[in-house]
């Protein structure tokens, strides 16, 4: 079976499929969320086999969500969140929070995010539309952006606009 190469494809999130999409790479961006910088230590905390932790950083630095650094005592370098991995954080908190509600065990979540100074919990909020009302899928219309070929267009609506009112 022939895999789909994501990284061709015109849609943005299918090309974020192809970086983020593979199962430890979240998990590796969750621990750089949770300031893990080491190599010893990201290995340490996923239980992930060495090679596949080389190549998952190799990865992440390659598409600019993680730079390594070189350590200023000669030793070994640490991986730091670029500001392209930092704006990640939100939809990692909300993938949390989804996962916090449908996939916890019954005694709850086994790590919570707080605000550092002032120890509140971080909650993601649901999406609202412009009246300030939470959003369902059937509340919301894709309409072509301007990146759009002709196929996306015919999709979803020719050059029709969004409406701001």
């Amino acid at each position: 079976m022939v895999q789909t190469d994501f990284t061709r494809m015109r849609c943005p999130v299918a090309r974020s499929m192809s970086v983020l999409g593979e199962r430890w790479a979240l998990l590796v961006l969750r621990e750089a969320f949770y300031g893990t910088t080491r190599f010893d230590a990201f290995e340490r905390n996923l239980g992930i086999a060495p090679n596949i932790l080389s190549a998952r950083l190799a990865r992440l630095v390659e598409h600019g969500l993680l730079e390594r650094v070189p350590a200023e005592s000669g030793g070994r370098h640490s991986y730091r969140l670029t500001e392209k991995g930092r704006d990640f954080f939100p939809a990692y908190v909300a993938l949390k929070r989804w996962a916090d509600r449908w996939m916890t065990d019954p005694e709850g979540p086994p790590v919570l995010l707080v605000e550092a100074a002032t120890g509140t919990e971080v909650v993601s909020p649901p999406l609202t539309g412009s009246s300030g009302t939470a959003l369902a899928p059937e509340d919301v219309r894709p309409r072509p952006g301007p990146g759009a070929g002709a196929a996306m267009r015919a999709r979803f609506g020719g050059t029709e606009a969004m409406r701001h009112d």
